[in-house]
């Protein structure tokens, strides 16, 4: 089958953060599918190359989390009119994989369907426009309505729609309770990432002791909620802990938290540069802990975040700030504690009796990594993906999965 897969925001290993297409592309090409993959850069021209057998394109469009609503509208739709473009000229396609954010990658499945005749498929990796409304980036009454029709529309006219959390599922079930929805989550990569002991080397690199540490690796933007984590280390620091806080991303927040240590004088909490998925691994393998957070809004707790998987797979406990799916998987399978806002104290002593017993630590590491091996590998991925984009197969129904993950 010849796929054209359509991702804005395609990154590969070797660029760091979210790479869920990059693999879901290749496992489709290992099965033996065609895949040319459309995506955003930052170069002044196209550009295309091979990568591990896919064809990507790189359209010339820059985009950045710290664009304001105009700089990312024109993002948006430039990319639209460059794609349009290049998909006329390629060789036709037996189908186009579009998947979010932003919604208005949507906009090529309806373009195509109705101009070219070809079916799409729509892989929902957050809710819009629900997200950037509840945010306050989106408040004109208008164009909230607008969007919403949109985003009901392309979700009628897919072949069918791939969530990736059971939240995100609900949603498309109340907007669209005809329409066939497939939950793919996110996954671990279990040979990138892997439970490693604190490297002497590694702690002397980066200028740490071997105490306990949470890290978080990932985005730095307005709703990861970062700023929560220097609250612990701040309290950390007032009773006397020499615990280490590492934070390694990118994003329009950076230069605020860096603001917020240096006004709270937070000398137990480093910031790394953001890198590769194999400096994340080496990041992770200096923690106790990963952090895994987001503010407190309800579209939130949807979430399918990349660095809750990585964690996973590098058998670390788990930190949690919100309640959400991710929450009731760290409770249901022991692998770790809560932080919410309301409970810091409470996250802070139970932090305080672990710190003296690493068995303990070393179960919920064991645990996440447990989970990862049995229910979200990327063989696991990639095969419920083949089955979706192959007509006359039985579809699969990946929700009763999630039941037994969640409770």
């Amino acid at each position: 089958m010849r796929i054209i897969y359509i991702h804005q925001y395609f990154k590969t290993p070797a660029e760091g953060g979210a790479v869920r297409s990059y693999h879901l592309a290749k496992g489709l090409v290992d099965a033996g599918h065609e895949v040319e993959m459309i995506a955003g850069g930052c170069n002044s021209g196209y550009d295309q190359r091979w990568i591990e057998g896919i064809k990507v394109h790189y359209l010339p469009v820059t985009y950045e989390q710290k664009f304001g609503f105009f700089r990312r509208v024109w993002a948006f739709s430039s990319y639209v009119r460059q794609a349009k473009k290049l998909i006329k000229k390629l060789p036709r396609p037996d189908l186009l994989y579009v998947t979010s954010t932003p919604l208005t990658t949507g906009l090529l499945g309806l373009w195509a369907k109705k101009s070219l005749a070809i079916p799409y498929i729509f892989e929902v990796r957050d809710l819009w426009p629900q997200a950037p409304i509840e945010v306050g980036a989106i408040k004109n009454s208008l164009l909230k309505s607008s969007l919403k029709r949109l985003e009901k529309k392309i979700y009628q006219r897919a072949m069918s729609l791939v969530a990736l959390s059971p939240g995100i599922a609900d949603h498309l079930r109340k907007v669209t309770p005809s329409q066939k929805i497939h939950l793919i989550s996110n996954f671990s990569d279990l040979e990138m990432f892997f439970p490693m002991k604190k490297n002497q080397a590694l702690l002397q690199k980066y200028k740490l002791t071997n105490t306990l540490t949470i890290a978080y690796t990932g985005a730095l933007g307005q709703v990861n909620a970062v700023n929560e984590l220097l609250d612990l280390a701040k309290k950390a620091q007032d009773n006397g802990k020499n615990w280490q806080f590492l934070i390694m991303g990118q994003g329009s927040h950076d230069p605020q938290l860096r603001q917020i240590a240096i006004q709270k004088s937070l000398a137990n909490v480093h910031f790394i540069p953001f890198g590769s998925k194999e400096k994340v691994n080496e990041v992770l393998s200096l923690a106790d802990f990963a952090w895994i957070s987001f503010a407190h809004l309800p579209v939130l707790k949807t979430n399918s975040p990349n660095k809750f998987f990585d964690a996973l797979a590098a058998g670390k406990p788990i930190l949690v700030n919100h309640k959400g799916w991710v929450y009731d998987l760290v409770k249901t399978h022991q692998l770790g504690i809560s932080c919410l806002p309301s409970k810091i104290d409470s996250a802070f002593a139970k932090l305080e009796v672990l710190e003296n017993y690493p068995e303990k630590l070393i179960k919920m590491g064991v645990n996440s990594r447990l989970l990862a091996e049995q229910y979200f590998t990327k063989a696991q991925a990639v095969s419920h993906l083949i089955q979706v984009i192959s007509p006359g197969k039985n579809q699969l129904n990946s929700q009763n999965e999630f039941i037994i993950l969640t409770g």
